[in-house]
């Protein structure tokens, strides 16, 4: 039996479709809203799931609750904007007969302003989202939550993909990582993370040249351009707020 468990925060656009893909795969849907002012909370009580509301701390927090309030021990974590496709669905279907491994890896792929994209740092992108909660929880604070298992945790992988949809322009997108960057920059304070002035560009150019070159970003045209530019964005907005903190100017992160 799988529990699945999905975080919201005004999600109408997409929330429907992440919920009807786990129709006939998940035997319970949970959705953790943090007070959508949107027609997400309608959205989701029309499609018969178990609909809760709660403020939001942070990503990893927010999900551990979420896998808290489960029925079943095996937890099935998608965000908002994915769904199974038809290949994973029916691999996880497979799975289900007997659960015998900890935790389960799938491939991401993930479409950036109505293309997808195979290439760059973005695919095969693989993440573990079914797992047994006994044996795993979300680490993080501000972003990047990272689900940690025990070291005598067993993982096997699952044939078919997890479709992201990222955004639909790369203006949303840039927008969304500016917002993640000053998440980032304040959990990098809190550690007590120094940067300089001349490793800022540097680490900001290598974005590019990884995401682009390295990768085969290329190879994804214009949108592999565009990830690649955006990426080097986010870097430098990280690590110039940082900066900016470590400076004492904490306006920055406001």
């Amino acid at each position: 039996m799988i529990s699945a468990v999905i975080i919201t925060y005004n999600e109408e656009k997409k929330i429907a479709r992440c919920i009807d893909s786990l129709k006939g795969v998940a035997d319970e849907i949970i959705v953790v809203d943090s007070f959508s002012t949107d027609g997400t909370q309608a959205i989701c009580r029309e499609k018969n799931v178990r609909f809760m509301q709660r403020a939001f701390e942070n990503f990893a927090d927010q999900k551990n609750f979420g896998n808290q309030q489960a029925k079943y021990d095996y937890i099935l974590s998608l965000d908002a904007d994915e769904l199974l496709s038809d290949e994973l669905k029916q691999s996880i279907l497979e799975t289900k007969k007997d659960l015998k491994f900890d935790g389960y890896t799938m491939n991401r792929l993930s479409n950036f302003c109505g293309n997808w994209i195979y290439h760059g740092a973005w695919y095969p992108d693989r993440k573990l989202r079914l797992w047994n909660r006994i044996k795993g929880e979300w680490h993080g604070n501000f972003v990047h939550e990272k689900l940690v298992m025990k070291r005598d945790s067993s993982i096997s992988h699952l044939r078919g993909d997890l479709l992201h949809y990222t955004a639909d322009s790369a203006s949303q997108f840039r927008s969304q990582q500016l917002d993640y960057a000053k998440r980032a920059a304040k959990e990098l304070f809190l550690k007590r993370k120094k940067i300089s002035s001349l490793m800022i560009y540097a680490r900001a150019s290598f974005r590019f040249i990884q995401h682009y070159f390295f990768k085969a970003g290329f190879l994804d045209g214009k949108s592999g351009f565009q990830i690649a530019l955006i990426a080097s964005q986010y870097s430098f907005t990280k690590y110039s707020l940082l900066k900016k903190m470590n400076g004492g100017d904490m306006s920055c992160c406001d």
